[in-house]
C-alpha cells in the first residue's frame, strides 16, 4: 500500500551543498575522518533498509495495533515488528552516533539525524520502540554514576535494551510539580518507587529483552513543586553483577492506551509498586537532568513530523500524476485521455507543493540544528561550543513546534489530493494525518514550547540568543543584497528580520506591564520565527541552486521553484501572524469565563 523512497538526493544537497558537513567536520576531532563517501554510504545503506523492512510494515502495525495481555501484563507488538527491531540491531544502526566506549560507531549526529528521518517516513510508530533509547543514553551518559553508565549504556546503545521516560500523571501533564510518584531510600543506594504514570511510548513491548524506565519521582524530604522532584533509573528487570537479566523489577503496564494514531506503538499506563530504582544526577535535580531526555526528543518529534510530511508528499504527487478528474481551465494537457491528470489543475499543485516546501525547509533545519549539537559536544574551541549550545537552546521549541504544526498541515493537504479516497483506508493516507496530530502534543504541546520560546529563551535574556541568529540572516542579507538575482529571496529575508525584531521589543516591553501578554502572543509569535528561519534557509538554497540552474540537473530547477513558491506562498503568513501577536491578550482574556 503506498511507495515511499528515500529523498537521498535532497539530503546529499542539504549535507553537503548547504552545510558543507565535510568541512565542518574537520574541525571536530571525532569527525576529522568522516568524508562524503561514508556519509552517501550510511545514507544508501539506510534508505535500504527503511524502504525495505520497515515500510512494508507501516500500515499493517496500524492496522493490527498493539495487544495487551490482562494476565501477564505483557503487550504484544504487530506482525514484524520485532522481527524488524533484530534486523536494526543486527544491522547496527542503534550504535550509529553513540561513543564507541560504550560500543557506538561514533558517527554525528547530523548523519543520525538524516536516518531518523526515513526511520519516521517508513514508520513512526515503530520508530518509537528505539528512538527514545538514545534520549536515555544521552541523558544517562551525561548525569548516571559510573555503574549505571558500566551496566546500562552498553545495551542501550548496542539496542539489546531500548529506554523511555515516564514522566506524566493523571492529574499532572505539562505541570511536572504536582506528580506524587514516590522513592523511599533503602539505605544500599536504592529506592522503592510506587506510584503511576500515563501516556508511556514504548512502555512496556516484545521487541527488546529489557526496558530502561528514566521516572520522575519525589523523596520524602522533597520541597513541593518542581524543585522536588528527582529522576531514577528503574528497569524491567534488574541485571545481575555479570550485566545479564535477573529478576522482574516491579513496574508493570496496566493498559494500553486507544488512541487516534500510532496504533503500532505500545502507549502504556504504567504501575510501580515497589519498583528498586537508582538515582540518577543529584537528589532533587531531576527535571535538570531529565531535561537532556527531553531536549533529545523534541528534535525527534520534529523529525517525525518532516519523516511524515515527505512520505505524504511522495504518496499525494504519485496519485495526482495518475489520477484523471476533469480537463485543465486552459484546455486539455492528455487529449489522448478521456480526462487530465489531476496534477494539471492549479490548486492540486499549491497542496502539494505546500507539502513538498514544508518538508525541505524541515530537512534544511533539522540537519542544521543536529550540527550544531555536533559542534556544541565535540568542538575543540569553548566559545564555538557556547555558541552552538545558545542557538541549540533557542531554536528546540522551533523544530519541534514549528515542523510539527506544518506536518499536520502537510499531511491533511496531501490527503485532500485524494479526494474521498484519501479519506478511506484504503490508500493508507489517513494514517499519515492521524499519526501526525500526536506530534503537535507530546513531548510538550506546542502552546508549551511557543511560552518556552517567548517567555524564557528570548524575553529571558533580553532577546541576545536571537540577536546572535538574527546578526547572522543580517550579516547573509548585506553580503547578497545587491544580487539582482536574489533579490525575490533576500529582500523579504531581510525585511522579516526586522520585523521579528520590532516585534520581539514591542512584546517585551508589554510583558513588563502584564505577563499575560507572553501568553496571548507566543503561538503566533513561534510561527514567525519558525518563517525566519525558513526563509534564512531557503533563500541560501536557492542562491546555490541558482548558480547550478544550468548544470543540466533538473534538481536545481526544482529547488528553485520551492523556494519560490515558499516566499509566494507560504511566507505571507507572517503578516497575519504579526498582526494576531500585537493584537494583545484583552481580546482572549475579557471575557468573563461564565459567558463562554
Amino acid at each position: 500500500m503506498g511507495q515511499y523512497v528515500a529523498p537521498i538526493r535532497d539530503m546529499q544537497f542539504v549535507l553537503h551543498e548547504f552545510l558543507n558537513v565535510t568541512d565542518e567536520f574537520k574541525n571536530l576531532p571525532a569527525y576529522q575522518e568522516i568524508d562524503a563517501d561514508i556519509i552517501n554510504q550510511v545514507l544508501e545503506e539506510g534508505a535500504k533498509f527503511t524502504q525495505e523492512v520497515l515500510f512494508p510494515l507501516n500500515h499493517s502495525g496500524d492496522r493490527e495495533g498493539c495487544h495487551y495481555d490482562a494476565a501477564t501484563k505483557t503487550v504484544t507488538t504487530p506482525k514484524g515488528f520485532k522481527e524488524a527491531y533484530k534486523q536494526y540491531v543486527e544491522g547496527g544502526w542503534a550504535a550509529l552516533a553513540c561513543d564507541p566506549e560504550y560500543g557506538g560507531q561514533g558517527l554525528p549526529v547530523t548523519l543520525n539525524n538524516s536516518f531518523y528521518e526515513m526511520l519516521n517516513s517508513a514508520n513512526q510508530a515503530w520508530t518509537m520502540y528505539p528512538g527514545l533509547s538514545h534520549g536515555a543514553y544521552e541523558c544517562l551518559k551525561e548525569h548516571g554514576t559510573d555503574e549505571q553508565k558500566k551496566f546500562y549504556l552498553p545495551k542501550l546503545v548496542s539496542g539489546e535494551w531500548t529506554g523511555t521516560m515516564c514522566l506524566t500523571e493523571a492529574h499532572c501533564g505539562t505541570d511536572l510539580g504536582l506528580l506524587r510518584t514516590k522513592a523511599e531510600p533503602q539505605g544500599d543506594n536504592t529506592y522503592k518507587i510506587t506510584g503511576s504514570k500515563i501516556f508511556i511510548s514504548a512502555g512496556e513491548h516484545d521487541v527488546s529483552e529489557n526496558i530502561v524506565h528514566l521516572v520522575l519521582a519525589r523523596l520524602p524530604d522533597a520541597p513541593e513543586g518542581s524543585k522536588g522532584i528527582s529522576l531514577f533509573l528503574v528497569p524491567k528487570f534488574l541485571p545481575n553483577a555479570d550485566g545479564s537479566l535477573g529478576a522482574r523489577n516491579g513496574i508493570f503496564c496496566g493498559a494500553i492506551e486507544e488512541k487516534m494514531g500510532i496504533h503500532g506503538n505500545s502507549t502504556c499506563q504504567m504501575n510501580l509498586d515497589g519498583a528498586v530504582g537508582t538515582l540518577i544526577g543529584q537528589p532533587h535535580k531531576g527535571l535538570q537532568a531529565m531535561f537532556v531526555f527531553m531536549n533529545a526528543a523534541r528534535l525527534g518529534v520534529g523529525m517525525q513530523s518532516l519523516g511524515l510530511t515527505e512520505v505524504a508528499y511522495q504518496n499525494a504527487l504519485a496519485y495526482a500524476k495518475d489520477r484523471i478528474q476533469m480537463r485543465s481551465l486552459s484546455g486539455p494537457k492528455a487529449p489522448d485521455k478521456p480526462a487530465d491528470p489531476i496534477i494539471v489543475h492549479p490548486d492540486v499543485r499549491r497542496m502539494l507543493l505546500t507539502a513538498k516546501a514544508y518538508a525541505e525547509g524541515a530537512r534544511a533545519f533539522s540537519s542544521y540544528m543536529a550540527l550544531q549539537i555536533d559542534r556544541e559536544l565535540n568542538h575543540p574551541d569553548e566559545d564555538v561550543r557556547k555558541e552552538a549550545a545558545d542557538e541549540v537552546a533557542l531554536l528546540t521549541p522551533v523544530i519541534k513546534a514549528f515542523i510539527t504544526d506544518n506536518g499536520w498541515i502537510a499531511t491533511s493537504e496531501a490527503m485532500q489530493v485524494y479526494g474521498g479516497h484519501g479519506y478511506i483506508s484504503e490508500w493508507g493516507m489517513e494514517q499519515y494525518v492521524r499519526d501526525a496530530r500526536i506530534n503537535m502534543i507530546y513531548e510538550g504541546t506546542n502552546t508549551v514550547q511557543s511560552l518556552d520560546l517567548l517567555g524564557r529563551k528570548i524575553l529571558m535574556d533580553n532577546g541576545a540568543k536571537l540577536r546572535k541568529f538574527g546578526e547572522k540572516i543580517k550579516a547573509f542579507v548585506e553580503e547578497n543584497g545587491l544580487d539582482e538575482s536574489l533579490s525575490e529571496f533576500i529582500t523579504p529575508l531581510g525585511e522579516l528580520g526586522d520585523k521579528v525584531q520590532k516585534l520581539t521589543m514591542e512584546i517585551g516591553m508589554k510583558a513588563f506591564q502584564n505577563p499575560d501578554e507572553v501568553g496571548a502572543a507566543a503561538v503566533p509569535y513561534l510561527r514567525v520565527v519558525g518563517h525566519l528561519v525558513f526563509s534564512y534557509f531557503f533563500a541560501q538554497m536557492a542562491k546555490i541552486a541558482l548558480a547550478k540552474k544550468d548544470s543540466g540537473d533538473k534538481f536545481y530547477e526544482a529547488k528553485l521553484h520551492t523556494a519560490r513558491f515558499y516566499f509566494a506562498r507560504l511566507y505571507p503568513e507572517t503578516a497575519m501572524l504579526i498582526r494576531q501577536a500585537r493584537s494583545g491578550s484583552a481580546n482572549l482574556l475579557a471575557m468573563d469565563a461564565d459567558l463562554f
